[in-house]
């Protein structure tokens, strides 16, 4: 029970640390100064969403996220949003691909080569269907974490740890909320993948109170060392790089591999929310359908996406809001129509 519980918390891990996570850039742009209490916040939400998520899918033994929405939202409003996952994670996916491509050119590999080298990889991940995405997890995120951690650690030691919390100044708490549900649709599409995989219901506790922990304790500690170098982060495009100046070269380029992963676990974990949802309709090996849907996405990787994540992501926000609060609610509605 407790291996199969860790295998999930690395799943849910690694489909919250994407590339806007692992740069910084996400926390920075809903956290900063007087956070404390909203990551905390944060934390306690998640594991609750992360728990509700995987409790309904181990009920219906999922393997797609609709018998979980029409749950949570019932059947009419599961159609508005079914439409918009798929888009929603093709969009990341393909922003990904993108990111991929250009994040290799720093080593000197043309743009194409990038984006090939992505989808090859992505290709042979799928050969193994969930067991192959579970493990490239198991393997990849502890890695990630650890090697953020370090990072993190050393900077703080560096500057004397200078971390403090004052209770009275903690009003960016609402944050919490925010943040929590940009992040609700990826991990209600990867969860309700896995619900006939999970045996025990103890596997769902450990999964849940793991990842939040784990993912609390580290945006904590990003949050508190990105504010000490806050002055500095307007002069990079990634934040992570202005802790990362007190640091020899070679740690940059450590980091900057790191950052490739996380695109590669972002774009992962979209494709496999999207292959997960047209299996019953495109009966092919998984890896077949993720080399058609990359089919579809790599030609979209030339055009600009700042307009479109401009429209889509103020969108999803709002969206994502109305399904985080049906997760909340969802135990109380629970306990209520039984009363």
């Amino acid at each position: 029970m407790v291996t199969r519980g860790l295998k999930w918390m690395f799943l849910i891990i690694g489909t919250m640390i994407g590339a806007g996570y692992a740069s910084g850039r996400e926390l920075w742009q809903f956290f900063g100064a007087e956070s404390g209490l909203a990551i905390l916040l944060f934390m306690i939400l998640f594991i609750i969403c992360t728990y509700v998520i995987m409790s309904i899918s181990y009920k219906h033994r999922s393997t797609h996220y609709i018998p979980i929405l029409e749950e949570l939202l019932g059947k009419k409003v599961t159609k508005l949003y079914d439409a918009m996952i798929v888009i929603y994670l093709f969009s990341i996916a393909v922003i990904m691909l993108a990111g991929g491509g250009a994040t290799l050119e720093v080593i000197h590999l043309p743009y194409w080569i990038g984006v090939s080298i992505i989808c090859g990889l992505l290709i042979l991940l799928f050969v193994w269907d969930i067991t192959g995405m579970t493990s490239m997890n198991a393997f990849v995120i502890p890695l990630l974490i650890v090697c953020l951690l370090s990072v993190l650690l050393a900077f703080q030691y560096l500057q004397g740890f200078p971390i403090e919390v004052n209770i009275k100044e903690q009003s960016n708490w609402p944050s919490a909320l925010t943040f929590t549900a940009l992040n609700i649709l990826p991990l209600v599409a990867v969860l309700a993948a896995i619900g006939g995989e999970i045996k025990q219901k103890g596997e769902i506790l450990i999964a849940s109170i793991g990842s939040g922990v784990i993912l609390g304790s580290v945006s904590f500690l990003y949050n508190e060392s990105l504010i000490q170098v806050a002055g500095e982060i307007m002069l990079y495009e990634i934040p992570l790089f202005a802790i990362l100046k007190h640091y020899p070269y070679y740690m940059v380029i450590i980091m900057s591999g790191l950052l490739w992963v996380a695109i590669y676990t972002t774009a992962a974990s979209s494709l496999f929310g999207l292959i997960s949802r047209f299996r019953d309709y495109i009966k092919v090996a998984p890896w077949l359908l993720a080399l058609i849907l990359l089919a579809l996405m790599v030609p979209l990787t030339t055009f600009g996406f700042s307009t479109l994540i401009s429209v889509l992501y103020p969108l999803y926000g709002v969206l994502n809001l109305y399904v985080f609060a049906a997760i909340i609610l969802y135990p109380i509605m629970k306990k209520s129509s039984k009363a």
